[in-house]
């Protein structure tokens, strides 16, 4: 895969993971004809579209049932990168390990990403099977066949079972029926409002109030006023004063649209800082 990507880097897209892992499986969705670039970290995988080794990056941001991937909030706006698409993959995990399936088998502990353990906590809890964390769910499969310990399973998607020589002991192990992901897709450049005219959009930002009292009812009131619809806010700590909150948003529409650039504008206003991520046209409808 890697040279693949590499004789072609325009049209590759990094994800993280080992192949075999859902952001594999997202990537080969998303863009059927792009070249997969399996990377260690999300670090790596947006750091080879800055240096030029890949086209895109695809990386999940939140899910359904497990909320917030952990740490994207910062990555994605240290990376410089633009939002230019978003993704939803259904996410169904199997258990898997060395050696048949056998009726009443029992396992100590199951490796995974941390993600995928969350996403079956009452599976795991229910069978006695001990959570540990692993770097990504297809990595854990590869890591469990390496081992050859009977007495440990991976949770990961099905495909992974294939790839490293492991059975599947039982399918489906997610919580809930309705497990979904969403991922973004990132490059260098964001997309041109020509490109999106037409279409619903989504505008993801950033902004950071100003310490002062009632700063966040101000930033937000814009919205309100101009009929722009949020559909996501989410708090998070900005450096080490806790004097303030930073915040990570997604609204209906995009700059140039008068309303939202109304809102913008009184958000920014109020705002220490406000940085657009992306501006791209919505692949499930919102409202």
């Amino acid at each position: 895969m890697r040279a693949a990507a590499a004789a072609d880097s325009a049209r590759a897209i990094a994800f993280q993971g080992s192949p075999g892992a859902n952001s594999h499986r997202a990537a080969t969705e998303a863009r059927p004809d792009a070249l997969p670039l399996p990377c260690f970290s999300f670090e790596d995988a947006l750091d080879a579209v800055k240096d030029g080794r890949a086209g895109e990056a695809i990386i999940p941001i939140e899910n359904s049932q497990h909320g917030r991937v952990a740490d994207i909030h910062f990555l994605l706006p240290e990376s410089g990168l633009r939002i230019v698409a978003e993704y939803f993959m259904p996410i169904n995990h199997a258990l898997m390990a060395v050696g048949a399936n056998a009726p009443g088998r029992t396992f100590e502990a199951a490796y995974s990403h941390p993600q995928a353990l969350g996403q079956s906590r009452h599976f795991l809890r229910a069978r006695g099977i001990v959570p540990l964390s692993h770097a990504d769910t297809a990595g854990a499969a590869a890591y469990v066949a390496e081992r050859g310990d009977p007495t440990i399973a991976a949770i990961a998607p099905a495909i992974a079972a294939e790839l490293y020589g492991l059975e599947i002991i039982e399918r489906n192990v997610e919580d809930s029926a309705d497990n979904m992901t969403r991922f973004v897709i990132l490059a260098r450049e964001p997309i041109t409002p020509e490109a999106l005219a037409g279409k619903p959009v989504m505008t993801t930002f950033i902004f950071e109030v100003k310490n002062i009292p009632a700063a966040l009812y101000k930033a937000l009131g814009g919205f309100a006023t101009n009929g722009v619809n949020m559909t996501k806010l989410e708090s998070y700590q900005h450096g080490t004063s806790f004097a303030a909150s930073a915040f990570y948003a997604d609204i209906i529409g995009a700059p140039g649209d008068q309303a939202v650039d109304r809102a913008l504008e009184e958000c920014a206003f109020h705002s220490k800082e406000l940085r657009i991520l992306g501006s791209y046209a919505q692949a499930r409808p919102r409202g």
